[in-house]
């Protein structure tokens, strides 16, 4: 970015909240709109001195709220810690409430606030380049950004609420049930068709960050990619690569990218192949709990992906065999490809969503037994009874589920006696008889 250009943005970012809100600004003064997106550059790189409110306008499309600070404070009851969901690289997030009381047309819905960390490694920088490009970027599979603030030093970014957080959390966190298989291949579907929209886009993004964390999912479980602040414009015309400096999480960059810094979509299809492999084992990309010969997921699950008879070491065991086995050999397949030490030899994210999508239809998971643990038996008037309001539970649990499995520390079948076969009295009672019948 251009020493001119960049002091101006931040200056009026300044000046407008002296004048009294980000929104009451000067004639805006945007640069002019094309009907093709405005890349990172193209905003950077422009001498014409932009406020907050010019920014939302130069954006062809973006149809950007530009909130005050005095807005965001009330939506989330000033950053309440009730409100918090989370932090990362970027900062803590909080969740509010937006409506058309705040502003006119705006829909009633919650958000997620995410406010910039002065102290943390990002910057005004990855605050920009997440309003440049999800403020035109609109696809299913990646987070809404619906307005941000930028008032004095602070910087915020108001996104579409996630119901369920972040992927990472499901997988790594015992707090949350395990993913079925089906939920995870769809994870997968939909982070694949979020990449591919990016990359097949007219002037292409790499996304350069792609890990667990930063794939949030709704209420229905679909994935939406977020935080674009490491993303970058891809190759244009004859370029092969974008060379940039190395940034990323460990664990997910590709080699090529951490040696050269030579930057390309292929980058990304290795990050996913990782965040993949995660899927399907439940393992970090990097685990320093671990032994040293599994620290590294990629180097311990790679060699065996393309073995049926070894798959099963990869699997995570949370699944308890519930997973389609050709399904999870086709999705260890694409993941072995991904994750090719050569970018050239692996296939592009368009290929991939089409190898996975077929797995959703997969109906060859296996239905395991219903198991269903009644409570020993209990003391009443001196002898040993069962519950008989737990014994009708079992009872009409066996007969609408006929092959299930029951174990109980108190068999529920009644013999002509009135004594519960398999229960220490029917033993007694058998042992009598038998005594009696010289057995």
């Amino acid at each position: 970015m251009s020493r001119h250009s960049w002091r101006s943005f931040i200056t009026s970012c300044w000046r407008s909240t002296k004048e009294g809100s980000v929104t009451e600004t000067k004639k805006p003064r945007p640069i002019p709109k094309s009907p093709q997106r405005m890349s990172y550059y193209d905003i950077s790189s422009s001498g014409t001195p932009l406020s907050p409110e010019d920014l939302s306008l130069s954006l062809p499309g973006s149809n950007l709220h530009v909130f005050t600070l005095a807005e965001l404070k009330a939506v989330t009851r000033n950053f309440s810690t009730t409100n918090f969901i989370g932090s990362g690289g970027f900062g803590p997030v909080f969740k509010g409430y937006v409506d058309d009381k705040l502003r006119p047309g705006l829909k009633a819905q919650h958000v997620a606030v995410k406010s910039l960390d002065l102290e943390g490694l990002q910057g005004h920088r990855e605050w920009l380049a997440e309003v440049i490009f999800l403020g035109q970027l609109r696809h299913p599979h990646l987070a809404k950004l619906i307005g941000y603030c930028c008032e004095d030093e602070h910087r915020m970014l108001v996104y579409e609420y996630m119901a369920r957080g972040s992927l990472e959390n499901h997988l790594f966190k015992r707090l949350l049930a395990s993913l079925p298989w089906s939920t995870r291949i769809k994870i997968a579907v939909g982070a694949a068709k979020g990449l591919a929209f990016l990359h097949e886009a007219e002037k292409p993004v790499i996304y350069r960050d792609f890990k667990a964390s930063n794939i949030l999912l709704d209420s229905d479980y679909t994935a939406k990619l977020s935080d674009f602040g490491l993303a970058k414009d891809g190759p244009q015309g004859e370029e092969t690569h974008v060379t940039t400096r190395v940034m990323g999480t460990r664990g997910y960059a590709a080699p090529e990218y951490l040696l050269t810094g030579h930057l390309t979509a292929k980058s990304d299809v290795y990050s996913f192949g990782v965040v993949l492999l995660e899927l399907l084992s439940g393992r970090r990309s990097v685990d320093k709990n671990r032994s040293n010969r599994e620290k590294n997921l990629v180097e311990w699950a790679r060699p065996q992906l393309n073995n049926p008879q070894k798959l099963s070491r990869v699997m995570d065991r949370n699944l308890e065999g519930q997973y389609s086995t050709k399904g999870a050999q086709k999705a260890a397949a694409v993941a072995y490809k991904c994750l090719n030490l050569n970018p050239k030899k692996r296939p592009d994210m368009r290929a991939v969503v089409e190898t996975l999508e077929p797995l959703l239809e997969m109906n060859d998971v296996p239905i395991g037994p219903f198991v269903y643990t009644a409570p020993a038996e209990t003391e009443n008037d001196g002898r040993k009874e069962m519950d008989v309001k737990t014994a009708a539970k079992v009872n009409g649990l066996k007969q609408r589920v006929p092959n299930s499995a029951v174990r109980s520390e108190a068999t529920i079948h009644m013999d002509s006696k009135g004594l519960y076969r398999n229960s220490p009295r029917h033993h007694q009672s058998s042992r009598r008889q038998n005594r009696e019948h010289g057995v």
